[in-house]
């Protein structure tokens, strides 16, 4: 891959500056996330709850709305998938390192602040800009010590430092023209892995370190989205079938919740993981899922106690987040196993056909509400021992 030379000389630089990188765990060694990536995860939480908090549980968003969140998932998402995919490979955790994800979580508190006002705002692209720089400097100090390292350095720097330029470069014109331009860096950045998988592949990472940190993030978004919920419910005197109905809400995530733990202790896709791009990829829909059903959830919640019908818009939400879900489901199984077992196959298109039936053809919240957590439970319980039965005939 060319470019070598030029990071050789940035590389050389950055050890004459005393940044030299130190070493850090081995693939082999038993690891886990620690308490700074905790740290970074939960404010990158923040950020994504800032995206649904732009649509508000009491309004019906257009599609142009619904649109730009999701592009602001995709952006927020995506730039914490980049320092995870470093600390699963290196991590050296001394006290640069901690210094530099500290300045970066300080960039994601700037995405936070900037996600109400994106684009006209300059919190947003500072924010990336942060987050990113920092996690370039960690690539380059990773080239001081190891060289066998520059071909990997080298996709990311290549591609995330195109998609740093353009966003430094979209601070300079118009907030109406920075979208194009972000979306256009984005773009960059999410083909960079993809183009360059067979340098990465040279490069496997953490075979329970990723699952975990992917898998924690999962979790901390998958309780945070429950503040929709809480939300919905008025503080004072809340009438009784607001709060059934907030209880019969949670049903939902808390089934997510089942199928998804009981995929992730049956370690299934550990030897599958590789560079960790697939497991990667299908972690960033489904935490759209996560995140959107939480909001969905919570117009819900409230549309029964208003005694209204269900906007079209937030119905398209819930079923879309729920079918969204249900894929990624399907696809990490087949991701384990290499395969997709026929019964497990039938069960996911019965559940999604169920879903888009369900959302399309049911207005009155109460029911909907209803048939969708039965739907969620039924689907859990069915699906969760396919899972376990998969854990043991793989071994």
């Amino acid at each position: 891959m060319a470019g070598g030379g030029g990071l050789t000389r940035l590389s050389r630089t950055v050890g004459l500056l005393g940044l030299r990188y130190p070493g850090g765990p081995e693939l082999n060694e038993e690891r886990h996330a620690t308490w700074l990536e905790l740290f970074f995860d939960l404010v990158f939480v923040l950020a994504l709850l800032g995206v649904t908090a732009r649509l508000d549980t009491r309004a019906s968003p257009s599609a142009a709305e619904l649109a730009v969140a999701v592009v602001l998932y995709v952006l927020i998402q995506w730039s914490w998938i980049g320092q995870s995919f470093y600390d699963t490979r290196y991590d050296p955790d001394d006290t640069l390192h901690r210094l530099l994800v500290l300045a970066a979580t300080v960039g994601a508190g700037a995405i936070t602040l900037g996600v109400p006002e994106a684009p006209s705002g300059l919190l947003l692209p500072v924010g990336y800009l942060i987050v990113r720089g920092c996690l370039l400097l960690m690539y380059l100090r990773v080239l001081t010590a190891d060289r066998s390292a520059w071909d990997l350095v080298a996709v990311y720097f290549t591609g995330f430092g195109t998609g740093w330029l353009l966003w430094a470069g979209s601070l300079a014109i118009s907030p109406a023209a920075r979208p194009a331009v972000w979306i256009t860096a984005l773009a960059i950045e999410l083909l960079t892995p993809w183009l360059g998988r067979r340098w990465l592949r040279r490069h496997p990472v953490h075979r329970t370190h990723l699952p975990e940190r992917l898998g924690q993030f999962t979790i901390i978004l998958l309780g945070a989205t429950l503040t929709n919920l809480r939300d919905a419910v008025p503080s004072a005197h809340p009438p009784a079938r607001v709060v059934v109905a907030a209880l019969a809400a949670f049903l939902l995530p808390a089934s997510i919740w089942w199928i998804y733990t009981t995929y992730v202790n049956s370690r299934l896709a550990v030897p599958q993981l590789g560079s960790g791009q697939g497991y990667a990829y299908l972690h960033s829909p489904a935490g759209a899922a996560v995140l959107f059903l939480g909001w969905a959830l919570g117009v819900v919640v409230y549309e029964i106690g208003q005694s209204r019908q269900m906007p079209l818009n937030a119905r398209l939400v819930l079923g879309g987040s729920i079918v969204t879900w249900m894929l990624c489901g399907l696809g990490l199984h087949r991701f384990a196993l290499g395969r997709l077992p026929r019964r497990r196959f039938i069960v996911g298109l019965v559940g999604i056909t169920l879903a888009i039936v369900v959302t399309l053809v049911v207005t009155e919240p109460d029911l909907l509400l209803g048939l969708t957590s039965a739907l969620l439970v039924g689907y859990a319980i069915v699906v969760s021992p396919q899972i376990v039965k998969a854990t043991k005939g793989y071994r």
